[in-house]
């Protein structure tokens, strides 16, 4: 074959590129519908796999047939937890609204809580009571029902005990350390600046301040008031006259029936059985769905460094 301008023909070199050009291409095309299939294969695996394992709701399962709907409040009432007053709300809205539910029972192991979750499920019951006062809302408690514990169970009906349930504990605490003697010894200085006068009420590294000691026992004396309030309301004439009652201590089941702080010995399947009249029980406690764990533990890592930053030196308990 002739050169042209003293160079060789490279056509076979041209057209090898273009094939191999060519095969990457389609290499990479078909590697990009491979992920794309198989990220939709994952998804639907996923959904699958969500539908199988969350609860079935407990209202379609329970419709039209005469049952005791229970709703769990077990462990601390805070927002977020297993207590979260949200999720009570939720499964005694299920259980009111389901036309086989014959009586409903808050299943009570609680050392208590914040004073705005336990008032939410307070106010919710109280609601309920209002547009269905023929459906009765028991407590039954366990091992302890305490603090705001016990503010959410004064609000039913009646509250079911033990003999060595442990009932009671009606006050607010607020609690920390104070480090300045510490401080004052290991010859550490605190270097705190702030914009108002009170922006660093309680700082654990700095002196306590009688007027801001005065102001803070001044609100907890206030949520206290509140939660006395709640409970004589929800007890009325039941209570003792007894100023201990409202102290902060606790008492077995068989003292909290004498004082009137419950009415009875009872266990979940007895008073479904000889109170409300239905064995068959059936669990309304608004479960966690998969998606929903997943989100939220998403979210958690998210927040965590916020979270670390945005710590009090205290907070008011039931």
């Amino acid at each position: 074959m002739p050169e042209e301008n003293g160079q060789k023909p490279n056509w076979e070199r041209d057209v090898l590129e273009k094939v191999l050009l060519a095969s990457i291409a389609e290499q990479r095309k078909a590697r990009r519908w491979g992920i794309f299939f198989k990220s939709l294969i994952f998804v639907y695996l996923f959904m699958i796999f969500a539908v199988v394992v969350e609860p079935f709701s407990p209202s379609s399962i329970a419709k039209g047939k005469a049952h005791t709907a229970v709703v769990n409040v077990i462990g601390t009432i805070s927002e977020g937890s297993d207590a979260d007053a949200s999720r009570i709300i939720k499964g005694l809205r299920a259980a009111a609204e389901d036309e086989g539910t014959k009586g409903i029972i808050l299943r009570m192991n609680t050392p208590g809580g914040t004073p705005v979750q336990a008032a939410y499920v307070y106010d919710e019951i109280k609601r309920i009571k209002q547009q269905k006062p023929d459906l009765p809302i028991y407590a039954v408690v366990s091992d302890m029902c305490a603090s705001g514990g016990y503010y959410i169970a004064s609000a039913t009906d009646k509250i079911f005990v033990n003999r060595a349930s442990l009932i009671g504990s009606i006050g607010v605490i607020m609690n920390g350390f104070g480090f300045v003697e510490a401080m004052n010894k290991l010859g550490i200085e605190r270097r705190l600046l702030i914009a108002g006068t009170h922006k660093a009420i309680l700082d654990p590294f700095s002196p306590v301040s009688s007027e801001e000691k005065t102001h803070v026992q001044t609100l907890l004396n206030r949520v206290h008031q509140q939660f006395i309030e709640a409970v004589r309301q929800g007890r009325g004439k039941r209570l003792q006259d007894n100023p201990d009652i409202f102290s902060g201590l606790v008492w077995t089941g068989g003292e909290s029936i004498e004082l009137g702080l419950a009415d009875a010995i009872g266990s979940i399947d007895s008073v479904a059985r000889d109170v409300i009249g239905s064995e068959t029980i059936v669990d309304f406690t608004q479960e966690e769905g998969v998606i929903d764990r997943l989100a939220g533990r998403l979210g958690t890592s998210f927040g965590q460094t916020l979270l670390s930053a945005i710590k009090t030196t205290g907070k008011f308990l039931y």
